[in-house]
């Protein structure tokens, strides 16, 4: 019986990914608490979109389910500039940060209410312990698969055939 393969599954990584729709404009705030004392740590930002064909959805939840789907092609990674914009420490001590992913990450063409050819933007939020007695650097990160959605202004068209677009061949 063939069941939803979820984000993380499809690209390989572990629990620490999560899927959501948006708008391309569309700018959220997410509030991170490490619950322990971050002093020194720094932080890395960065995206890159892929497309994806076909993307397929559950029905019920409204989940997308990646069993059927391949990457057809990407765009370049774009590291992001880190400042107190996309990321503010409220409390060093007790760690708890706010991390905003910017809007306009993917500003190439889309499909209105597209079940093929998905742009998927990955955000990689990545954060490094410094080293410590008897403890090594740690670099951990975090990702968001961010899928898509047609809005006005936005180009009526296949991301296949914006510019930076690179077909991935076997």
């Amino acid at each position: 019986m063939a069941g939803v393969l979820n984000f993380s599954n499809y690209i390989g990584g572990p629990d620490n990914i999560q899927i959501k729709q948006i708008f391309p404009s569309t700018q959220q705030t997410y509030q991170y608490n490490f619950n322990t004392n971050i002093t020194g740590w720094t932080f890395a930002m960065d995206h890159q979109t892929l497309v994806v064909d076909p993307v397929a959805f559950d029905r019920i939840t409204g989940e997308p389910n990646f069993a059927n789907s391949l990457v057809i092609g990407s765009f370049a990674k774009v590291d992001l500039t880190v400042d107190t914009t996309n990321v503010n420490v409220l409390n060093a001590a007790t760690g708890l940060v706010n991390i905003t992913i910017p809007g306009g990450l993917y500003t190439g063409p889309l499909l209105p209410d597209a079940r093929s050819k998905v742009p998927v933007t990955i955000v990689g939020i990545t954060w490094t312990t410094p080293a410590s007695t008897g403890y090594p650097t740690t670099v951990n990160t975090h990702r968001w698969g961010l899928i898509q959605c047609f809005e006005p202004d936005v180009t009526i068209g296949s991301p296949t055939t914006a510019n930076g677009y690179t077909a991935l061949t076997a």
